[in-house]
């Protein structure tokens, strides 16, 4: 059953490496609890410790709220073919932003997708694991174009725009700073 390693081994990588999707949570205080599915080949493993992901322009900007203000998250994969497995990864994230220093070589670790928004670097403190019986075989089609190609019919100037209308505060009024940081 249930797990619990300081760090990830190389079972958890490979483990990680075959999954199509991922569900990161995060709140701030007194925030709603947001779970977001990601994929888009997103994601990448620094070392045992540290995962950053790339987040792409969508309806809302939830996380960079909560992380900006609280900065605990999770992600979380389930097994949806195979052995059943849920491993879940707890840790300490930051944004990184279009205009952080950083940004260009973490961006350059990760797939270049239309709508980039932010990275999130995450601080690995616990990884578990647990059965995960009870979630159902899926089989994985393909990955879905519409928001890649959304985001290219929308263009740079398109994005801003929209990240100024929908992206600037979490659905409880928490600020992300998108437009102060370009991303």
């Amino acid at each position: 059953m249930g797990q619990r390693y300081p760090e990830l081994s190389e079972k958890h990588v490979e483990f990680i490496s075959r999954q199509k999707m991922f569900f990161v949570g995060t709140a701030a205080a007194d925030s709603r609890v947001n779970i977001s599915p990601k994929g888009m080949d997103s994601l990448r493993i620094i070392n045992n410790k540290r995962v950053v992901w790339l987040n792409v322009t969508g309806s809302g900007n939830e996380t960079a709220a909560h992380v900006q203000l609280d900065p605990r998250m999770t992600i979380m994969f389930c097994a949806f073919e195979g052995a059943p497995l849920i491993l879940r990864l707890y840790g300490t994230a930051k944004v990184i932003h279009k205009t952080s220093p950083e940004w260009d070589a973490v961006q350059a670790l990760l797939p270049s997708l239309p709508g980039a928004r932010q990275i999130f670097d995450l601080d690995v403190d616990l990884v578990q694991t647990s059965c995960g019986m009870a979630v159902p075989y899926f089989g994985y089609e393909g990955d879905r174009e519409l928001l890649s190609d959304w985001a290219v019919k929308k263009g740079d100037e398109g994005i801003k725009a929209y990240w100024a209308q929908k992206n600037q505060f979490s659905i409880d009024g928490v600020p992300t700073h998108i437009l102060e940081h370009g991303g």
